[in-house]
């Protein structure tokens, strides 16, 4: 007769609380994030600038820990196409229009159109056959989902709303759901998470350094005062804590729970966003946020459920 205590049983619940610790973590800095580009971009900080120096700040210190645990990123055709490609979809190009947005839409929109992911990334793991249907996990999806179609229609109703930024920002949410399934699929085999997360970082800085060299761009960081530097420099650690976090959640949790770091993210930007930066609280806040912590809620429990599954 099996023991309900057994091996097996603890390390099935830390399979699946692993993740869960991940995607919080993650998700809090990820809202933490939308705030300060706001915060840089009224300190004449342009989102280029402040973008490339902190994701170059999150690369040097990602780096450094890879180096101490010995896993430095290892150079060959096959990771340096990922390292590019996972800069494109999920930091270059999907941050740099978050974070030009910003100025025109908000950071709390921004925060809440990081929700969008999940039904993406979940439509293309089914299509793909990375996952197999489950309604749980599907049921979590759509009410994340709802809760930040909620979100949004009232920001689009608004009379004011820039609808050329509105469209713009939700290109990101297209790129980074494009990316959570790349780098499952093309995840270099044998390569750890610690040395692929500055490899993508060093990516991102290189591909944000070629735009900043365009006529038009600029890098340029005001030195008149410490406090622009100072907020790089806060925003590098938040990025290094982020992108380390993602690759872990990306190893255990897979593209369709690593997709839920914006919902994540939006229970904790949104907030931030009210209470700190003085921005109006989006009509339908509470049932949207109730809808997304449902939905979060429903997806780790059907990734719990697939854990035996898998077992047996």
């Amino acid at each position: 007769m099996t023991l309900p205590n057994t091996p097996k049983r603890h390390s099935s619940k830390r399979a699946w609380l692993a993740p869960l610790l991940y995607l919080l973590a993650g998700g809090a800095l990820l809202g933490l994030s939308t705030n300060l580009a706001k915060l840089a971009g009224e300190m004449q900080l342009s989102a280029l600038a402040f973008l490339f120096w902190s994701i170059l700040g999150a690369a040097i210190i990602l780096l450094a820990l890879a180096a101490y645990r010995r896993h430095l990123p290892p150079v060959t055709l096959r990771t340096v196409e990922y390292y590019a490609v996972s800069a494109l979809l999920g930091v270059a190009g999907a941050n740099l229009l978050f974070f030009s947005a910003i100025p025109h839409v908000g950071a709390g929109f921004v925060a809440l159109i990081i929700t969008l992911p999940p039904l993406l990334t979940y439509i293309g793991a089914l299509t793909l056959k990375m996952e197999r249907f489950q309604l749980l996990r599907a049921a979590g999806v759509m009410s994340a989902l709802a809760g930040a179609f909620t979100l949004a229609f009232h920001k689009l109703s608004a009379p004011d709303a820039n609808y050329l930024w509105i469209f713009l920002a939700l290109i990101g949410p297209v790129l980074l759901a494009i990316g959570n399934l790349y780098r499952t699929l093309r995840w270099p085999v044998g390569v750890s998470s610690d040395a692929l997360a500055p490899g993508m970082l060093i990516a991102a800085s290189l591909l944000l350094l070629g735009v900043g060299l365009l006529p038009g761009f600029s890098l340029h960081v005001p030195m008149d005062r410490s406090l622009p530097m100072f907020l790089i420099a806060v925003q590098a650690v938040v990025f290094a804590g982020q992108f380390l976090l993602l690759f872990l959640l990306q190893k255990s949790g897979g593209p369709v729970f690593l997709s839920l770091l914006g919902s994540v993210g939006a229970v904790v930007g949104v907030p931030v966003a009210i209470l700190l930066q003085g921005e109006t609280a989006p009509e339908g806040l509470l049932p949207g946020i109730l809808l997304i912590g449902a939905g979060i809620a429903l997806l780790n429990i059907g990734k719990a459920k697939q854990m035996p599954d898998r077992a047996a």
